[in-house]
């Protein structure tokens, strides 16, 4: 049985050179192919080398002195680089050939996979083959992983990427390994798997983790959304139909806001002497 495992990094000793690398062997004779362009310099016989053991492009067993961002003992951030449908994702973990996290560990959604460009937080596997995979890791992993936030995190901005969905919204791990949630009433856009999110720390929470969201803090959201409704009265000389008594579905179509955030704009305009309303509707002052 051949001890020689894919996804370990091992020393081997080279045993013979070949046209196109080395052979390299291990104390129970055992031989794998090094190619020439896996390796930096050339190599002598009886040299001893540092290698990680992967398969090639054709499904054999080979070796390369690059040593991976990670081995089947770690987990690191690795960058999807390319997106097959029918197979999964691809991702960089610091050799040539790039390794291929299944769709099988991808959400069914389709519309939620990570981009190219997009980080997610794996190890390596291998399935009943002996073929190497990518691996996220779980829950588990990351909440082991996690540091609780300090409670002066509050209104400040974090940055991470997304690492998991559940039915109100999205999980992020941070840059500085604090596990946020962020309610998909908080998001303001369509997110995706391994996304790298800026989001506000709105609630630290007694266990350590924190609420955030992708909107503005009031007093920005109030100030965008007058200047909405400026601008609409602008458009249309001066004078529009709606007012604090609108239907809040009319107001939504037009404005893409809620009926609350309508009226804290409104009351807003009206303190600054900007507008006045009648039952009629608006108009600008």
């Amino acid at each position: 049985m051949n001890t020689l495992e894919v996804g370990t990094i091992v020393n081997l000793v080279v045993s013979r050179e070949t046209e196109l690398g080395y052979m390299l062997m291990n104390a129970k004779r055992e031989e794998v192919f090094l190619h020439r362009a896996e390796t930096e310099k050339g190599l002598e016989e009886n040299e001893r080398v540092k290698v990680f053991l992967y398969h090639d492009h054709e499904g054999r067993l080979a070796a390369t002195t690059t040593m991976p961002f990670i081995d089947m003992n770690s987990i690191a951030w690795l960058e999807i680089v390319g997106v097959q449908p029918k197979l999964g994702v691809f991702m960089d973990i610091g050799i040539k050939k790039d390794i291929l996290l299944s769709k099988d560990d991808l959400p069914n959604e389709r519309s939620i996979w990570p981009q190219e460009g997009d980080k997610l937080y794996c190890g390596l596997r291998t399935d009943k083959k002996g073929r190497l995979f990518a691996d996220r890791a779980s829950n588990e992993e990351i909440e082991t992983l996690s540091e609780p936030a300090p409670e002066t995190l509050r209104n400040q901005y974090i940055t991470g990427h997304v690492y998991r969905f559940n039915e109100q919204g999205a999980m992020i791990f941070t840059d500085d390994r604090h596990i946020a949630f962020l309610h998909r009433d908080e998001g303001g856009q369509r997110l995706r798997l391994g996304q790298r999110l800026q989001v506000r720390v709105t609630f630290v929470r007694e266990d350590g983790r924190v609420n955030a969201s992708l909107k503005a803090p009031k007093e920005i959201a109030y100030e965008e959304d007058s200047q909405q409704i400026l601008s609409y009265l602008e458009q249309n000389d001066g004078f529009m139909r709606f007012n604090d008594k609108s239907n809040p579905d009319d107001i939504k179509r037009a404005f893409g806001l809620s009926k609350a955030a309508f009226k804290r704009a409104m009351g807003k305009l009206m303190k600054e002497k900007k507008i006045e309303q009648s039952p009629e509707g608006t108009k600008l002052k």
